[in-house]
């Protein structure tokens, strides 16, 4: 295995935007909000990329559609060489280092396989091509399907044509383990999954990973694999990387407004035109204290946006005096989860739209007026003008 790292790693694409996108716009073509950022010189894939994997652990990649995910496991690879900065193996430059000699195992979104060999043919392939002797590879091989679990061997006689989506994609990440990879690149590899499949093989990824110590780059636009595979989570926005940490640690202390709303099961709610009057905040009409944590790095007049999560808001009981921010709200819409016994409100009070939680045992209708307190420990403040967290 292998430290991985990024070093100020730049990328613009020159090509004209209707030419980089031609598969993906029929009308004129328009860049996501959030996704590449057009110059005059080009697109900008990456944009001053820096970032190390530690040996043997799992980043994953989340982020709006074009915001350079692949474009920065490709540059990792070596499958993109046109980048400024470096990328690194255990202190190595990879610079002009072919990916097929970089020792990497890559999954892909479509599979890869080669349809006229039969699963076995498919993992001996990089054997094949790099004059391994047949008993190296048989024994290669046969360890690899030990590995791959239950019922893997019966795939290794039949072709990719016979196989179904699930089976493709446990034979394609046989064929990057075989190798003996340093580096593991995932590109959306579950997306073509039905939801069972996907929760499997995810399971099936994560076991992997994790017995043989594996560093990998994964990419994925779904947040349950995400939480699930991941030692860190990699947020980028525009080429950019936003912010780095465990999941429960972006979602706790997100740096700024895009990772607040970005990421996260249950979304953040983000409530613009809040102002600082002295030791309060005024929004929308309603005055509160500013809770101690943040009174000293706000200043007078500030403008703020509130954030906050379902969790954060509660119905308040008829004699409920513990401190908080009372208010009454009127239910819109209530999403019951049974699963975890819960039910999720949709509040409304003045112009105000918020969500509130509350447990199964609350009864609760669409259009009740309730008294609702709010926790002040669980807001988030941000800075309008630059978006960071206070």
């Amino acid at each position: 295995m292998a430290q991985i790292e990024l070093q100020d790693v730049s990328l613009t694409f020159s090509a004209p935007l209707q030419e980089r996108f031609r598969f993906q716009f029929k009308a004129r073509p328009r860049l996501p909000e959030d996704g590449a950022r057009q110059t005059a010189k080009g697109i900008v894939a990456l944009d001053h990329v820096n970032l190390v994997i530690p040996d043997g652990q799992t980043f994953v990649v989340v982020g709006p559609s074009g915001c350079g995910k692949s474009t920065l496991l490709r540059a990792a690879s070596g499958l993109e060489t046109d980048y400024s900065g470096h990328v690194l193996y255990d202190g190595a430059k990879m610079e002009g280092v072919s990916p097929g000699k970089r020792y990497i195992g890559m999954v892909f979104q479509n599979f890869a396989l080669y349809p006229h060999f039969k699963g076995e043919g498919n993992l001996s392939f990089f054997f094949r091509m790099n004059k391994i002797g047949d008993e190296a590879a048989q024994e290669r091989i046969r360890a690899t399907s030990e590995l791959m679990g239950f019922g893997f061997d019966d795939l290794l006689p039949r072709k990719p044509g016979t196989l179904s989506g699930g089976q493709k994609q446990r034979l394609a990440i046989a064929r990057a383990i075989v190798r003996g990879p340093r580096l593991f690149l995932f590109d959306e590899p579950l997306s073509n999954l039905d939801a069972k499949l996907r929760a499997q093989t995810r399971i099936e990824i994560k076991r992997l990973l994790h017995r043989f110590g594996l560093t990998a780059l994964y990419v994925t636009h779904d947040q349950v694999e995400a939480i699930a595979l991941a030692d860190q989570i990699v947020v980028m926005r525009s080429g950019k990387i936003e912010q780095v940490g465990p999941y429960q640690a972006l979602i706790d202390h997100p740096a700024n407004l895009f990772v607040a709303s970005f990421l996260g099961l249950s979304p953040m709610t983000l409530l613009p035109g809040g102002r600082v009057l002295g030791d309060k905040l005024v929004l929308d009409g309603f005055g509160f204290p500013l809770p101690e944590r943040v009174r000293d790095a706000t200043r007078e007049e500030q403008s703020l946006v509130i954030g906050l999560r379902p969790e954060a808001v509660s119905p308040a009981g008829r004699h409920d005096i513990s401190p908080g921010i009372q208010l009454k709200g009127e239910i819109e819409v209530i999403e019951r989860d049974f699963a975890h016994h819960t039910q999720l409100l949709q509040l409304r009070t003045g112009q105000l739209n918020y969500p509130g939680m509350c447990s199964m045992d609350v009864e609760v209708n669409v259009g009740d007026t309730i008294p609702v307190r709010i926790d002040p420990e669980r807001l988030y403040f941000f800075d309008q003008e630059s978006g960071s967290a206070l």
